[in-house]
């Protein structure tokens, strides 16, 4: 079966590495000819229009992406038929206010927010959900970008100025307790399953650090109903992600990805099935792969550069994961994941990586 990707990124690039042992094959559409899956299949170079993904698609078996932002216009011709997850579930996601405004649907709750498109909606909508607050553009912000945070009256000239000229949403500041996802896959047949609960702690808006599992059994449930809702509603094939807020020992769903996801890359050495094998198996009909952890795992980003990698592998049972991508500041570059028996044993050794990376 020839799995056709859309984007060549490190995502693309680590679901390739998990099918081939399936027996798959892959190729990739990119509109960057240095994107690093085009390392390991076949790379065409073009845009994200409906043409460039149709004649792509004809080539392929079965259809997924490994970037929220491709075009949903792109997906409406013959593609649509050979793709998984379906169009309707890129489309949701990318925008956040109708992202939040269907979860709520399925009545999961999510933080305060008002759609702002002005000046004067901003001011009324600061009044009402106070100080501080997080201005956001609805569309195409990742990693901490497209997004300023509201402390006072002093702030909202120089956010409004930064943001203006596209779809805001403001969103209540929230002061949680920890920060949570949950990954789950579907299968055409419905079959569901989910990997544990994972921890996570963001920089400047980017991902350092995930640990799994997060270990609250209520918690772990009450996701796992809400992210299967979300799926069974969007007809959902594939690997799934909803970020959350914990506050008040409560679930806030912040926002999901439809596709493999960063939190979930401890998954590969500390799952019986990682997230990248579960999606491949997913989206060609194969069964699901259990997802238990196999003890406490955790995965640590390496952004900008790549540390020395003889000090990485010099640490007993750390795993290094190159995405053969050039440095630059801010970009993901690799991760180092570790999997030990105990969480305190776990967390050392992220201690002493941390050490490492600087």
């Amino acid at each position: 079966m020839k799995v056709g990707i859309l984007g060549a990124g490190q995502l693309g690039r680590m679901l390739a590495l998990a099918g081939y042992p399936l027996g798959l094959s892959f190729r990739f559409l990119d509109h960057a000819a240095d994107a690093c899956a085009g390392q390991l299949a076949p790379l065409t170079v073009g845009e994200f229009d409906a043409a460039s993904v149709d004649a792509f698609a004809a080539d392929c078996d079965v259809l997924t992406f490994d970037w929220e932002n491709v075009p949903v216009a792109a997906l409406r011709g013959s593609a649509a038929a050979k793709l998984a997850p379906a169009a309707v579930a890129l489309e949701t996601a990318q925008d956040r206010l109708v992202e939040k405004e269907f979860l709520r649907g399925l009545g999961i709750a999510t933080p305060e927010h008002r759609a702002v498109g002005s000046m004067l909606e901003l001011e009324a909508a600061v009044a009402e959900l106070g100080y501080p607050a997080v201005l956001k553009t609805r569309r195409l912000g990742y990693d901490g970008k497209g997004q300023r945070v509201l402390r006072s009256a002093i702030d909202l000239g120089a956010a409004w100025e930064a943001l203006e000229g596209t779809p805001l949403i403001l969103e209540a500041f929230v002061p949680f307790e920890r920060e949570v996802s949950l990954l789950a896959v579907r299968a055409r047949s419905g079959e569901f399953r989910a990997w544990p609960l994972t921890e996570n702690v963001h920089r400047g808006g980017i991902l350092q650090r995930s640990i799994a599992p997060a270990t609250d059994a209520a918690l772990q449930r009450e996701a796992e109903a809400q992210v299967e809702r979300v799926m069974r509603k969007l007809g959902y094939v594939g690997v799934l992600a909803v970020e959350y807020f914990v506050h008040g020992g409560k679930l806030l769903a912040n926002e999901f990805a439809p596709r493999v996801h960063n939190s979930g890359h401890w998954t590969i050495e500390g799952s019986q099935t990682s997230q990248f094998e579960n999606h491949l198996r997913a989206i060609a009909g194969l069964p699901l792969g259990a997802t238990d952890a196999r003890g406490h795992a955790g995965m640590l980003n390496l952004i900008g550069r790549l540390p020395p990698r003889e000090a990485l592998l010099a640490v007993p049972g750390a795993r290094l994961h190159d995405y053969g991508k050039a440095p630059r500041p801010g970009r993901k570059v690799g991760h180092v994941t570790v999997v030990e028996a105990d969480r305190k044993a776990l967390l050392d050794k992220l201690d002493a990586l941390e050490r490492l990376i600087g």
